[in-house]
Order: structure tokens, then C-alpha cells, then sequence
């Protein structure tokens, strides 16, 4: 994630409220995903960005997540990520980003969402 995103999801974060967001993830792969889940949950792990020891306790959701994909629009999400569930490592990804949900920001459940 780079600096200014990191910045947004900061000034958004203090803006609404944590409790009030969630962070719709994009990477193309498990740990890139990863790191950016963790970054906005537990704070920038590299040290170097606006969320450098900050601990916003953000939920991630990867856009290939079920529970994302459920929401949004089929043709839609077909027409953005179709191509992209075809050719990613789904499952791996979900792993990642689920597992830092869980660690970080709490239960995985819909809770607040």
C-alpha cells in the first residue's frame, strides 16, 4: 500500500470512525495482500508510512472474498474482477487476508459491516 492510500485510509479512518470502515483490498497476490490487510490493521510492518505504528484495527476484505463479492453487483463484478478470479490463487489470498482479519482486527464475522 502505497503512502498516500496509507494517508487516506488514516484521514478516513479518523474522519468516520473506525468501527464505521471497512477496507476493500485489490492485490494480485497472497502476501502483497497481506501487507496491506496488516497495514491498515496493526500499522505499516515496514515502519515508512503515515501508518507507521499506528493501529487502526481496520477490517480487510480482499475483493475476491466471498462476502465482497456477494455484495456487489454480478455483472458488475464480473465485468472488473471476472478476469481476475480466473488467473489469481482465490484461495490463497483469502487465506491471507482472512487470517490477518483475525489476528488484527478481531472476528471475522459480519460484525459492523
Amino acid at each position: 500500500m502505497d503512502l498516500a492510500n496509507q494517508a487516506r485510509v488514516k484521514e478516513l479512518a479518523e474522519q468516520y470512525g473506525k468501527n464505521d470502515l471497512v477496507v476493500i483490498l485489490g492485490g494480485a497476490g497472497a502476501e502483497s495482500s497481506g501487507i496491506a490487510a496488516e497495514t491498515v490493521s496493526n500499522g505499516d510492518p515496514s515502519y515508512a508510512g503515515p501508518l507507521a505504528g499506528v493501529q487502526l484495527g481496520l477490517k480487510p476484505y480482499h475483493i475476491l472474498e466471498p462476502q465482497v463479492k456477494g455484495d456487489c453487483d454480478p455483472e458488475v463484478y464480473e465485468e472488473q474482477v471476472g478476469m481476475m478470479e480466473m488467473v489469481l490463487d482465490v484461495d490463497a489470498i483469502v487465506k491471507e487476508v482472512s487470517s490477518i482479519r483475525e489476528r488484527y482486527a478481531g472476528s471475522a464475522s459480519e460484525e459492523g459491516r
